[in-house]
């Protein structure tokens, strides 16, 4: 169920500490961000994970309060859109009582990304879900983890290294638990080979106190710094430092250097097998679901085994499904099947939602992409501004960008095309994409 390994994304170099002079705006489930199609509200869901009843008060809220759409983003979390000024209050009530806010004034920090496959596939003994929730319950009771911002990233890997190429903050990587071997975790601060191994009870308390360590360094250098890559080089986060934290508190670790790190494509949309149940991966199109598209993946949810599972791929994880709930899904136009055009794909929000945008990407995308899907194709981003919010990471990828006089579209080896309409696209791309690349999938990033 995984695509081709693409090589490790080289870690972000940076000369000069990143400086903000403003503070952080991101948007949780409780301070709602305003925009042109009226206001956002981003649910975090540390794994991803949503039982059946929490995907459809999900749903309930976003026809209820907003445009009844439902996004899902690069780090597995859920957005809703349109909503109205005046809904913030009974919005909170709504997930509240779903069991989505367990910790009102921590919201915005419990981004916690989590392999989408873990405990479904792979050695058992490394099942990273249950670190996951003993994390966000310390997390939770933790008052300093609130001066985070809401950008910083925590990911739990079980060893494949799907998240932990998505460039978090702190990642907890889980090492052995094979030919008998007792599995243990590497954290890791920031990029980098140097990581700190400690046993697996002590991952999520290694994880919580990795995040102290970079709010101490924020205070000590000044700095606004919202990210551990953007922390002056003289404050650095140091793993051998790191060590004699975690000992201080009790927590037996060792340092380790150059640990070669594992990096695997992201799970991508397969078709169930010939057996009467298994997993299925579901892909929305630009990774929005329709109010009757997310009614039908509630629907199918209720006849899996364990929670859906979003997945930094903007996708959702149903695991043990009957062989028939494919066909349900693909009739309200989701995808399941490989190979699918949609699968490298990715769009802003555009028009109407986004002021800054020049273009409905949205909409010009579905008539442009065409046929020119599947394996060995180059991903293509739709932006409808300089910004490309949400575009690939790395290099490889077409870049298609609205501007005043028609899109401008720029491929790896090529000549940069521009003023193109929306009906000169479907061929323009079709070319572009076929060029030669060396990796046939890039992470998305936030």
């Amino acid at each position: 169920m995984l695509a081709a390994m693409p090589p490790a994304p080289s870690p972000a170099s940076r000369d000069e500490p990143v400086i903000r002079d403003g503070g952080d705006a991101c948007p949780g489930a409780l301070r709602l961000h305003a925009a042109d199609d009226g206001y956002l509200a981003r649910v975090r869901l540390p794994a991803g994970l949503l039982t059946a009843r929490q995907a459809a008060l999900l749903g309930e809220a976003a026809e209820r309060f907003g445009d009844g759409n439902l996004d899902v983003t690069s780090r597995g979390n859920v957005q809703l859109r349109g909503l109205a000024d005046a809904c913030g209050a009974e919005l909170a009530a709504l997930l509240d009582g779903a069991g989505l806010l367990p910790a009102p004034g921590h919201e915005r920090v419990r981004n916690i990304v989590a392999t989408p496959m873990s405990g479904l596939d792979g050695p058992p003994e490394r099942d990273v879900l249950p670190w996951v929730r003993e994390f966000d319950r310390r997390l939770c009771a933790d008052a300093r983890v609130t001066a985070l911002s809401g950008r910083f990233l925590f990911a739990f890997d079980d060893g494949r290294g799907d998240v932990a190429a998505l460039d978090p903050d702190v990642t907890v990587l889980a090492v052995g638990g094979s030919a008998g071997a007792g599995v243990g975790a590497l954290v890791r601060l920031g990029a980098g080979a140097d990581a700190v191994e400690v046993g697996a009870g002590d991952a999520p308390r290694a994880a919580l106190l990795a995040a102290h360590a970079f709010l101490d360094a924020v205070q000590v250098a000044g700095t606004k710094a919202w990210r551990v890559g953007e922390l002056p080089a003289e404050h650095a986060l140091c793993a051998r430092e790191f060590v004699g934290r975690l000992s201080r508190d009790g927590i037996g670790a060792r340092y380790r250097a150059d640990v070669v790190w594992p990096y695997a494509a992201p799970v991508r949309p397969r078709g169930v097998g010939a057996g009467p149940r298994s997993h299925l991966c579901v892909l929305p199109p630009l990774g929005r679901f329709s109010a009757g598209q997310w009614r039908e993946l509630v629907r199918v949810a209720g006849l899996s085994r364990g929670p859906l599972r979003i997945t930094p791929w903007r996708g959702v994880v149903l695991a043990d499904v009957p062989v028939d709930g494919a066909a349900l899904l693909e009739r309200a136009g989701l995808v399941v099947a490989g190979d699918s055009v949609w699968e490298s794909v990715t769009a802003c929000t555009g028009r109407p939602g986004c002021a800054k945008s020049l273009a409905d990407v949205r909409a010009d995308a579905p008539l442009a992409v065409g046929a020119t899907g599947g394996a060995g194709v180059l991903p293509v981003h739709f932006a409808g501004c300089e910004r490309r919010c949400g575009h690939p990471r790395g290099t490889d990828w077409v870049d298609l960008v609205a501007a005043p006089d028609g899109y401008r579209l720029t491929a790896p080896g090529r000549p940069a095309r521009t003023g193109l309409a929306p009906t000169d696209l479907a061929a323009a791309l079709a070319e572009a994409r076929t060029t030669p690349h060396p990796s046939s999938q890039t992470a998305v990033k936030k």
